[in-house]
């Protein structure tokens, strides 16, 4: 046999499994969509009918299996067709699915067409003020859930129909404690082609109806998208327990741990009483079409979300809530994504802010972002140099060192949520936020999420462009040290869930270097076995402290 028969034979033999494998037509209702709808259509299998499917697919550790495509103007009447060739997560295949039965669920994740003012078009889904939870987003078409017979080698095809559009988000009531404002951005609207909007979630001090001319200096928290008001602050106690800086549920660093030793209820006894010191405190929302959250920079790929936070936000917030408008009356924190805006904010505007506690941040040096080195690595999936049997590499581990979800399992789940860096997962997080553009207009991803492959001009990009805060630090200590000495404040467990700790030990070794001025920041990493949410104070001491700072600051400009 030739060579090139050789190779044929095997792919013939592909092509005969794969066109015998049982598949999923999903089909697009004509109640449902008026017009030709562009999207990503999903296939869920549930084992019980206690939720919808869909509700329990998309995470990255437990989902049940699911599928996904991207559908192109796909007409009412019309039907998409998910078979053994489609990527899925856990199983790559549906050939690869156990037969059994199973309660099925489609669900279209429904784009957005924006033709940006960098002359780009792109599709990609716009946010419904739900934090790009694809399986919750308004608007969104989702099937019935069918109780079906699956087997991967029967010829039998499984028909489901994309009928019901979901509902809008309730947005939570304001109280007399907790105000919400939603604003039309302009900068964010130019960039995108249509109308963008930013807002903020606001928890009042006590006495601020009270005493009308009294102005207040403000603590930013920031985290993932959520409607809950700041540090958790809720006035009955059946809230249970929370530290209150937004989850976003399929996020592998959206459901942090809080602050184990106090709840919403217990804040919230302390920031209504007496003697408490007076702020106000601010969450805010910022939305993009790749992820709940923009990090709070400027991006060739979400737009200039930092200038609008600052330049249109927070004046607003100023003006309308008696914020004084000066660093010393501007404290950040947040955790996990909260804490690397803290940690960001903090750094690129040291005149703006000051002093930032942060908790648990995404990683601080690149050189250590999660176990993969942007720089030396040349595959985000297996370390360098290695030898069969090659290791994997992980990015979540229990507090015990128990590895749990790899780089791969994590990157093949990001590539049948989304192509084009769409899954509004954590990676494609990073890629639109700190990444360059695409000659398409998409973000151009950090590795390839099928092979591990790094690109490492996209490293570079994230380095040059100051978001790897370690080196942003090194490189400007001349320019911004006078005004960042001191202002930094970093907690992480020594066991962080997703070796977060690491990066924060490289910066702690740089910033112990500098001088003229000494650095002057605090690290503290709560040994032993602190996992990911890990924070040495509550909420109410974290304010205190804050309080103390602005005092002992006070002179200072």
């Amino acid at each position: 046999m030739s060579t090139a028969l050789r190779f044929a034979a095997p792919a013939l033999l592909l092509v005969a499994h794969l066109a015998a494998a049982q598949r999923v037509e999903i089909q697009l209702d004509a109640g449902a969509a008026k017009q030709a709808t562009t999207g990503r259509v999903y296939v869920f299998f549930a084992r019980d009918s206690a939720r919808e499917p869909r509700l329990l697919g998309g995470s990255y550790g437990g989902s049940v299996p699911f599928f996904g495509v991207d559908v192109d103007a796909l007409k009412p009447g019309g039907a998409a067709t998910i078979d053994a060739s489609t990527l899925g997560y856990p199983y790559e295949s549906l050939s690869q699915m156990p037969a059994g039965q199973y309660y099925v669920q489609a669900l279209m994740n429904v784009y957005t067409k924006f033709n940006r003012a960098d002359g780009h078009v792109v599709w990609v889904h716009n946010d419904q003020w739900e934090g790009q939870h694809f399986n919750t987003s308004a608007g969104n078409l989702v099937s019935v859930v069918q109780r079906v017979t699956f087997d991967p080698k029967s010829r039998a095809t499984i028909k489901l129909t994309l009928a019901k559009a979901l509902p809008k988000v309730d947005v939570p009531p304001d109280t007399r404690w907790v105000k919400r404002i939603k604003i039309k951005s302009e900068v964010l609207s130019k960039f995108w082609g249509q109308p963008m909007y930013i807002g903020a979630t606001v928890l009042l001090p006590k006495g601020f109806e009270q005493e009308p001319t009294r102005r207040y200096p403000a603590i930013y928290s920031q985290g993932h998208f959520g409607l809950g008001a700041p540090f958790g602050f809720s006035e009955t106690p059946a809230a249970g327990r929370g530290g209150g800086r937004g989850t976003a549920a399929d996020s592998p660093f959206g459901n942090e741990p809080p602050s184990a030793r106090e709840s919403g209820y217990e804040f919230a006894q302390n920031w209504m009483s007496d003697n408490f010191p007076r702020f106000v405190a601010i969450t805010w929302q910022h939305p993009t079409p790749y992820y709940d959250d923009s990090y709070a920079v400027n991006s060739v790929n979400n737009g200039p979300y930092q200038d609008a936070l600052l330049t249109e936000l927070v004046p607003l917030l100023e003006k309308q809530f008696r914020l004084i408008p000066e660093a010393n009356a501007r404290f950040l924190t947040g955790g996990s994504t909260g804490g690397w805006e803290c940690a960001a904010l903090q750094i690129q505007r040291p005149d703006f802010f000051g002093g930032g506690w942060c908790l648990y941040p995404d990683p601080v040096d690149f050189r250590r972002n999660q176990l993969v080195d942007n720089y030396a690595d040349t595959n985000a999936f297996i370390p360098n140099q290695s030898t069969p049997p090659i290791p994997e590499r992980y990015m979540m581990r229990t507090p015990e060192g128990q590895p749990q979800v790899t780089q791969r399992q994590m990157s093949q789940l990001e590539a049948v949520l989304g192509s084009h860096a769409r899954s509004g997962q954590q990676f494609d997080a990073w890629d639109a936020a700190y990444g360059p553009i695409g000659a398409d207009g998409y973000p151009i991803r950090l590795w390839d999420r099928r092979t591990g492959h790094i690109d490492k001009t996209v490293a570079a990009y994230w380095r040059d462009k100051g978001y790897d805060l370690t080196w942003n630090i090194k490189t400007n200590w001349s320019k911004i040290g006078s005004s960042l000495a001191g202002k930094i404040h970093m907690y992480v467990g020594d066991m962080d869930n997703h070796y977060l700790n690491l990066a924060v030990y490289a910066m702690q070794n740089e910033a112990s270097k500098l001088t003229n001025p000494k650095a002057n920041f605090t690290f503290d990493y709560g040994r032993p076995m602190k996992p990911h949410g890990w924070q040495p104070m509550t909420n109410a001491e974290l304010v205190r402290m804050m309080d103390r700072f602005r005092t002992e600051h006070r002179t200072q400009p």
